[in-house]
């Protein structure tokens, strides 16, 4: 059996946990809105028309923040149709999903929806098709207290009180040449900076977070962050990350080992962003909002539902809905391990998305409700994710992969809540075929074994259904145990995520 081993001293620090880490994100695609949060008539729909069972999973997950109204769709976005009487709200062709936009749900709705949920809004503006008025005046229409048009009609729509969000996405992957209204760097550099202006003319201490590039796999990564960094890096406050991974011509190896990438992905942007302050000579730094990630297999979604074209327009299709396995689930646990890790840069992150659309959640219309495997890892990093993330040493078996190079077998992070007197370990096994021997050597005496799970199946292709969301979960892992001289050890079932949860005595 290979080994590995943590050495873990809660005296070395990386940063604090943010609880923006642990954010989800809300687009008008698919059923993510209509049958996924709002469905009127649902057996536990309130007199707002949101489903109860999603905002109780919801709560459940442990998020934090939720990105909205996208995404693609935002670049196409006029938000004022979704404001003021529903019967009077136009409907509109989005051209990002192919799909007929009913604007039942909007701002309003959404605030009212993120209250119930408690969670933290995120709002992105269309700088796509639109510019720097729009921005003002949704700006004005959310965060103005009242005396002016936009403020007061808010009121009217009855939000008598201002919102108050403070955290703005300047647009959504503008380098991309499927974004409506897509820019050159240059350009879009020059747009955000105005807009960001003249923003923080009405709200100076918004949170603005610039485009950054739609992946690292874009051809103008990094450069395209260079180029708009330069020209917006006084005015914005973080540049927005998104990636997705799957695994490719059944290159199991290199799909577990997806946060290799995601690690350098993150210090690749952070060294281009203090590039530019250096070149600059700013003072402050740039942090980063990875505002869009997750596992996506784009080629086994089409196999479930294919996409509509031509001339059919449909209101909420099933889009990207895909079923999530228990290798799936290692991944998305192993992508929070590396957000985690970088704590000191990345301040925010949204998974995408939330519900029905490569989600967490999954709804039937007019009936039930279920947890896909991936939801398991991020509720527990959520619930459990307190105080400092601590450096961690692993000293791990490697393997090497088509995609990635060298990847460690085992990769952890850890933290340490200084009030509780809890630490607790995040790792995952990437070993395929066998278990791993893990020894948690904890350079602090005094800390006894609470518990530890394991989240696994024999076969990692399993997939959550409606009829049995509950078969893998993750279970008491009988293996750990405490030596005579303080260490933890425990065995890793093969492609497993684990938790270790020691407190002080």
């Amino acid at each position: 059996m290979a080994q590995a081993t943590l050495t873990i001293d809660p005296a070395f620090t990386i940063g604090p946990v943010r609880r923006r880490t642990f954010g989800s994100f809300v687009e008008h695609l698919g059923r993510c809105v209509y049958e996924g949060i709002y469905e009127p008539g649902h057996p536990t729909a309130d007199e707002d028309g949101f489903r109860g069972d999603v905002i109780e999973l919801v709560k459940e997950l442990g998020i934090s923040t939720v990105r909205y109204p996208g995404g693609n769709f935002v670049s196409g976005y006029r938000w004022e149709d979704g404001v003021g009487p529903v019967e009077d709200r136009p409907k509109r062709l989005d051209l990002a999903w192919h799909s007929t936009e009913p604007n039942t749900v909007g701002l309003d709705e959404f605030m009212a929806w993120a209250r119930k949920a408690d969670v933290e809004p995120m709002m992105a503006v269309n700088l796509g098709t639109r510019g720097v008025a729009e921005a003002l005046e949704v700006l004005e229409y959310a965060n103005i207290a009242g005396g002016t048009a936009r403020s007061d009609q808010r009121r009217a729509n009855g939000a008598e009180e201002p919102y108050g969000i403070r955290m703005w996405c300047l647009g959504n992957e503008m380098d991309g040449p499927w974004q409506t209204g897509h820019k050159t760097a240059a350009e879009y550099g020059r747009l955000a900076a105005e807009t960001a202006r003249a923003m923080r003319q009405i709200q100076p201490d918004l949170e603005l977070v610039a485009c950054g590039s739609s992946s690292a796999f874009m051809p103008t990564f990094g450069s395209w962050e260079h180029t708009v960094l330069t020209e917006t890096y006084e005015l914005v406050d973080y540049v927005s990350a998104h990636v997705y991974y799957c695994e490719g011509d059944n290159d199991l190896g290199s799909f577990l080992a997806s946060a290799v990438n995601m690690d350098h992905f993150i210090e690749s942007v952070v060294a281009t962003a203090d590039a530019v302050r250096a070149a600059g000579k700013h003072t402050k730094r740039i942090h980063i909002s990875f505002d869009e990630w997750n596992v996506w297999d784009q080629k086994r979604v089409e196999s479930y539902i294919p996409s509509p074209t031509g001339d059919d327009w449909p209101i909420a299709p099933p889009l990207l809905e895909d079923h999530y396995t228990v290798a799936d689930a290692v991944v998305v646990g192993n992508l929070l391990i590396s957000l985690l890790r970088h704590t000191d840069r990345v301040h925010s992150a949204s998974q995408a998305q939330l519900v029905n659309v490569i989600a967490p959640i999954m709804t039937q219309k007019g009936g039930g409700i279920w947890k896909q495997t991936i939801f398991h890892p991020f509720a527990q990093a959520s619930s459990l994710a307190k105080g400092a993330v601590l450096r961690t040493l692993v000293d791990t078996p490697t393997y090497e992969t088509a995609v990635h190079g060298t990847a460690g077998l085992v990769d952890a992070v850890a933290t340490w809540d200084s009030e509780s007197g809890e630490l607790v370990v995040f790792a995952v096994n990437r070993a395929q075929d066998e278990a791993t021997e893990l020894a948690v050597d904890v350079r602090m005496a005094g800390l006894e074994l609470v518990e530890a799970t394991s989240y696994s199946h024999s076969d990692h292709t399993w997939q959550a259904s409606p009829e049995d969301d509950s078969t893998v979960l993750p279970v008491a892992n009988e293996s750990a145990r405490t030596t005579a001289d303080g260490r933890v050890t425990l065995s890793l079932p093969a492609i497993s995520w684990n938790v270790v949860r020691l407190r002080r005595a």
